[in-house]
């Protein structure tokens, strides 16, 4: 027998349970390391899951940020320099990367602090995750302030890529699986995958067939 909620019935859930339900209602997410460094040098680690394509011509990526009513490094630090990195979660990091949600002060690096080495790639401004199969460097484009809850789009500009030839097949599909990316739900629950199929592309004459 399934739960069923109105608007009326989720409002009135008590804060954190209807924020765990909520997040997790989607269904499964990607899940990312944002690198970023301020103009003094100071870097920055933190997760994110709300990282999504936008387009491909120019590549860009959106990234919804919450309200800066507390203090928001990763964010400051983009506002700021312009430049941050996402990097992908694997396996055998991924209680360092969920470490990194922890609220350090302003001069602690969560590199350090969660055992997480950065390093630095084709002149790229933001630091990389060293553990990182997939990393991505990206400057930010637009900033959208979404006022229907406070939260703030930030859309970014794809700069550089590094990834696996491996997993890079000669269709330009980037095999995430060979990478070994981690995906998660809700907030705080992480995932390995496991391929069904690739499908050809749908036509209305001819059901799809496995590539």
């Amino acid at each position: 027998m399934n739960k069923q909620f109105d608007f009326d019935g989720l409002m009135a859930l008590e804060q954190r349970y209807r924020a765990a339900f909520i997040n997790s209602l989607g269904g499964f997410k990607s899940v990312v390391l944002l690198g970023t460094k301020n103009n003094d040098g100071q870097a920055n680690l933190a997760i994110f899951n709300s990282l999504f394509h936008i387009g491909a011509n120019p590549p860009l990526c959106g990234l919804i940020v919450r309200p800066d009513s507390v203090e928001r490094h990763t964010f400051e630090n983009i506002m700021q320099t312009g430049f941050y990195t996402v990097n992908h979660i694997k396996p055998e990091f991924y209680e360092n990367a969920h470490q990194t949600s922890a609220r350090y002060p302003r001069e602690v690096s969560e590199f350090d602090a969660t055992q997480l080495s950065a390093e630095y790639k084709g002149n790229f401004f933001a630091p990389f995750v060293a553990q990182s199969a997939v990393q991505m460097g990206l400057s930010l484009q637009q900033k959208i302030d979404l006022t229907i809850n406070g939260t703030i789009l930030l859309i970014g500009k794809i700069e550089f890529v590094s990834v696996p030839e491996n997993c890079v097949q000669p269709d330009g599909f980037v095999d995430l699986e060979t990478a070994q990316t981690v995906t998660c739900s809700g907030l705080d629950s992480y995932h390995t995958t496991q391929k069904l199929a690739r499908l050809s592309y749908a036509k209305p004459d001819k059901w799809p067939t496995k590539l």
